[in-house]
């Protein structure tokens, strides 16, 4: 077993982990960030243990930084995983013995496999900044469309669900867009995200006009020039203000 990864076991709490949901929305979809193990063709969610010694919150921006590269982060915890059959979905000892042939036997604690606890939380990046790298468990760090995620492991595609769940209510008392968009975009382009996201389409005039309505928006000089179309203006958050709206937590309705 590699020494760090036995270090980094023996210091963290075996009975408690952290699942992250890490949304980016590139090209009109909402995609989300998987990890494959390794030795095997099975995809998780990114996640990791806490340090005995680290708060929860502390342990998530690391675990974020380690897997996106990006230090500020919109983190918010959705729920908390603790059914005792999480692991009915995959043969547990099938999974270990793969990954026994990469880190050697007994790297993982037998318990852990049959009862742990994950605290979720959900994560929104813009896609563009996100430098994706795997973690010891894993060797590839890929965004995967909604609509096209394979079966996971664990309980994992009952926490996407989960968690876009409360992405669509956050949507009914705070602003998005932020952390998921470039820092210029157009009108179309930030209602193409909150119709993904709640998975309906929207009425172009009344979405424009309620969306400024909140003044959180800079309209900007420029213009998005190269379509066929007509060319809109584009636009920037303000984020003083934007963070005041997040903080009211005020009625934000779509």
């Amino acid at each position: 077993m590699d020494p760090r990864l036995k270090q980094y076991l023996e210091a963290t709490l075996k009975e408690v982990s952290i699942d992250c949901v890490i949304f980016g929305f590139h090209a009109g979809e909402l995609k989300v960030l998987l990890l494959k193990w390794k030795g095997t063709d099975s995809w998780s969610l990114p996640g990791g243990r806490i340090y005995l010694d680290e708060a929860v919150n502390d342990a998530v921006i690391r675990i974020l930084q380690e897997r996106t590269g990006l230090k500020e982060i919109f983190l918010q915890q959705f729920y908390t995983f603790g059914e005792t059959d999480r692991y009915k979905k995959f043969d547990p000892e099938v999974l270990m013995s793969k990954m026994e042939q990469t880190f050697g036997k007994h790297f993982y604690d037998e318990k852990y496999m049959k009862r742990n606890v994950s605290i979720g939380y959900m994560a929104l990046v813009e896609f563009e900044q996100v430098m994706a790298t795997p973690d010891w468990y894993t060797d590839e760090c890929r965004w995967w469309e909604i609509s096209a995620i394979p079966d996971l492991l664990f309980d994992h595609n009952y926490m996407i669900e989960m968690a876009l769940k409360a992405l669509r209510r956050q949507v009914s008392y705070q602003p998005i867009g932020y952390n998921l968009l470039p820092e210029k975009f157009t009108m179309p382009e930030l209602q193409r995200l909150y119709e993904t996201i709640l998975g309906k389409q929207l009425d172009r005039r009344n979405f424009q006009k309620l969306v400024l309505s909140y003044d959180i928006l800079e309209k900007l000089p420029e213009k998005r020039t190269g379509g066929a179309f007509k060319s809109p203006f584009l636009y920037r958050f303000d984020k003083e203000k934007y963070d005041r709206a997040v903080r009211s937590e005020i009625l934000f309705t779509i």
